[in-house]
């Protein structure tokens, strides 16, 4: 089944306990996000102190209720414009509550390799989120089968990667 409109937001909406995902590509092509890449390049940033949106909103009322909201990034260097500019939005993401944390698998193995991007809500639905060669997304698919393989993938990917704080600490992204 082929996830979008209010179909896709009442995942987010009706989880119990968590939402995760995990992210495999360093490019995502978002038509929306066009303007503030070439802004990004162009050298303009957000103040990550008083920065706030729906989603900064929706992730401090996720937390009030106790729910939780998580990701781990798999990344090479040297990062893509696209992870820069992500990178910007991560940190007050992180202090409005999101779980984000950093897989570098730069010069060794990535124990994920060929693992796709997904969203898992409480750990009994997983979301495959397909997208093309460029990381245009074609759609998001609800995925059939046994998910304990993606609890495994979310417990691998946490336990190599860092809180993303930590990760970007020293580096000039």
């Amino acid at each position: 089944m082929l996830l979008d409109g209010e179909a896709w937001d009442a995942r987010f909406r009706d989880f119990r306990f968590e939402a995760w995902r995990l992210e495999t590509l360093p490019v995502y092509n978002v038509a929306q996000e066009e303007a503030e890449i070439s802004a990004f390049l162009a050298g303009a940033r957000i103040d990550p102190h008083t920065h706030t949106n729906e989603y900064t909103e929706d992730l401090r009322r996720v937390r009030r209720e106790g729910r939780t909201k998580g990701r781990v990034h798999i990344v090479t260097r040297p990062l893509s414009v696209y992870l820069r500019y992500e990178f910007m939005y991560y940190l007050p993401h992180v202090w409005a509550g999101e779980d984000i944390r950093i897989m570098d698998v730069t010069g060794r193995p990535d124990p994920l390799a060929g693992v796709q991007d997904f969203w898992m809500f409480d750990r009994s639905e997983v979301v495959l989120m397909n997208y093309a060669p460029d990381g245009t997304q074609i759609n998001r698919e609800v995925h059939t089968g046994d998910v304990a393989p993606f609890v495994e993938y979310q417990r691998v990917a946490l336990a190599e990667a860092v809180p993303f704080e930590e990760y970007v600490k020293g580096l000039d992204v």
